[in-house]
């Protein structure tokens, strides 16, 4: 791993950083939050404009549809778009961060063939269909039915805090084939379709006020065979391949983010009067603004590495797990510390007159989330401390 930018590389950041000057301006306004249809329909705009200009799926390989491009290339793209205040990932993080990726790992020539240039051109919303509501931290105890039924699996169950179904194409699904097995070894990874009969969705709201998740019911619903990752009952290994890039690649555009979110909140404490000074004059905030930069940091050279084991290995392994238990801990910090500088105007999602502070509420709740989604902090110390540091095995 080399954290320096060679002159190619430089040049590919001044070639990008020129392409968003000229497209950004051109796009139409953002949809309302709530307007699912519009919001599918504006990210898959965005991402078809990437995939016409050889941005999409930068980092996988040119068989997948990609350009093969190298790890560093990949986070100057995500450097500069955050910067630029370019859209993201969007209704369809799940497909270009999750599943696309498993797919490319596992999944067959044909599964490839079939699904990833649809997901890269933005044509495939995808949605994922894991936790349960009880299986949830514990997803391994999921009950989801799938009973083989010739070159069909029938899958009757429910799902909970499935990501963008009421926009969705396709599902990534965990289902038990075997329930008679361990709970780990009876577990299937298929690729559902949301057009087949059978399945009813009912959206969640969260305490944000946001409505991306949902309930999903599943009455008999007919899954071909073909539609299967990896082999019956060998589930469990896939889903591992799935939070490996989800923990390890599918949060580097979170993370710079939060980077420059830290920025804009430094600006806000040299605004925000406190006594006959500002809250920046206060050197316990400045001390805590810097540690939380130094951590910050750090995480972004951690991310590098694991996005070049990715690019070797084609999984970035349980590094990921370490970069999700230690972001999920800044991002609390940082939403703690906002909530203490806002004090009053933390009562309010939105900006309250001249106190631009709705960003850094929102990201007080957002980091409670982002403890518990892609496995929980606690979890993530549970790896870490079994196959990174070898200590036993929790009952």
């Amino acid at each position: 791993m080399d954290l320096r930018y060679t002159e190619a590389e430089e040049q590919f950041r001044s070639t990008l950083r020129s392409w968003l000057e000229h497209v950004l301006p051109t796009l139409p306004p953002e949809p309302d939050r709530d307007d699912w249809a519009a919001r599918r329909a504006w990210d898959t705009a965005w991402q078809r404009q990437l995939f016409d200009a050889g941005y999409a799926g930068l980092n996988w390989p040119v068989e997948a549809g990609g350009k093969g491009a190298s790890p560093t290339e990949h986070l100057i793209f995500l450097e500069e778009t955050e910067r630029a205040g370019a859209p993201y990932v969007g209704t369809n993080f799940v497909g270009l961060l999750h599943a696309g990726p498993t797919i490319n790992a596992v999944g067959t020539p044909e599964q490839k063939a079939a699904r990833l240039p649809k997901i890269l051109s933005g044509d495939e919303v995808w949605c994922q269909g894991f936790s349960e509501p009880n299986a949830g931290s514990d997803l391994a105890s999921l009950q989801c039915r799938a009973v083989r039924d010739g070159d069909h699996y029938v899958v009757s169950g429910q799902k909970i805090w499935t990501s963008f179904a009421q926009v969705a194409d396709w599902c990534e699904l965990l289902v038990r084939t075997d329930p008679d097995a361990p709970k780990h070894k009876g577990i299937t990874w298929l690729m559902l379709d949301m057009t087949t009969p059978g399945i009813q969705i009912r959206p969640l709201q969260t305490i944000a006020g946001s409505g991306e998740f949902s309930e999903v019911f599943f009455d008999d619903v007919r899954i071909p065979v073909s539609n299967r990752v990896g082999d019956e009952n060998d589930g469990w290994r896939v889903a591992m391949v799935t939070f490996s890039f989800e923990r390890g690649t599918a949060f580097v555009g979170e993370l710079v983010q939060t980077r420059l979110m830290l920025g804009r909140f430094a600006d806000l404490c040299r605004k925000l009067p406190k006594g006959n000074a500002t809250v920046w004059d206060d050197p316990g905030i400045r001390r805590e603004v810097g540690h939380l930069a130094a951590e910050l940091d750090a995480l972004w050279a951690l991310t590098k590495r694991n996005v070049t084991q990715a690019s070797r290995d084609g999984v970035p392994g349980v590094g990921g797990s370490v970069f999700k238990l230690a972001y999920s801990e800044v991002r609390h910090k940082l939403g703690d510390l906002g909530m203490r500088v806002l004090g009053s105007s933390g009562l309010a999602l939105d900006d309250l007159g001249e106190v631009p502070g709705g960003e850094h509420v929102r990201g007080w709740i957002h980091a409670m989330s982002i403890s518990i989604a892609a496995g929980t902090s606690q979890i993530q110390r549970n790896i870490v401390g079994e196959r990174i540091l070898g200590l036993p095995k929790e009952r």
